[in-house]
């Protein structure tokens, strides 16, 4: 991966450790990502739609989401993500402490991208958003929209 590019993650995620550590994964595994956080499903809607505070945020290159949080939970997120044209390809990765198969089915079954089970050692997460960048950025065509 390329240093020029900035690889613009909006994190949804409620637990404030959680949120650090995969900012300092980010940074261990010297990924050149702007990581912009958000505690639930509906702020990240907000920011999606750039409601205030989030006017003038870049459109994000992939979607990091918890599953269990406040007020709209990952699952959810993804419905209105994949069923909205202005958002549905934008890829969404789940980062849940469940390791159950019925919420990684479900996960997949709406859609997720990827799914990743938390927590994680440092290093094991470093390795596995490298890989994770590494695809989107190398194998996926991202669109360019003017994201208004």
């Amino acid at each position: 991966m390329t240093k020029k590019e900035l690889f613009t993650v909006l994190l949804v995620e409620d637990d404030a450790s959680d949120a650090l550590l995969v900012r300092y994964a980010c940074e261990e595994a010297d990924l050149p990502v702007r990581l912009l956080h958000v505690l639930d499903g509906v702020e990240a809607l907000a920011f999606l739609q750039r409601k205030s505070p989030w006017q003038g945020m870049p459109r994000p290159d992939l979607i990091l989401t918890d599953l269990n949080m406040p007020r709209m939970d990952g699952l959810t997120l993804l419905e209105k993500l994949k069923s909205d044209p202005t958002w549905c390809d934008i890829p969404t990765v789940i980062l849940s402490t469940s390791c159950a198969d019925s919420d990684i089915l479900l996960g997949y079954q709406h859609h997720a991208a990827g799914y990743l089970v938390k927590p994680m050692d440092m290093d094991r997460l470093s390795a596995q958003l490298t890989i994770l960048f590494d695809y989107w950025r190398n194998l996926v065509t991202r669109p360019r929209y003017a994201f208004a």
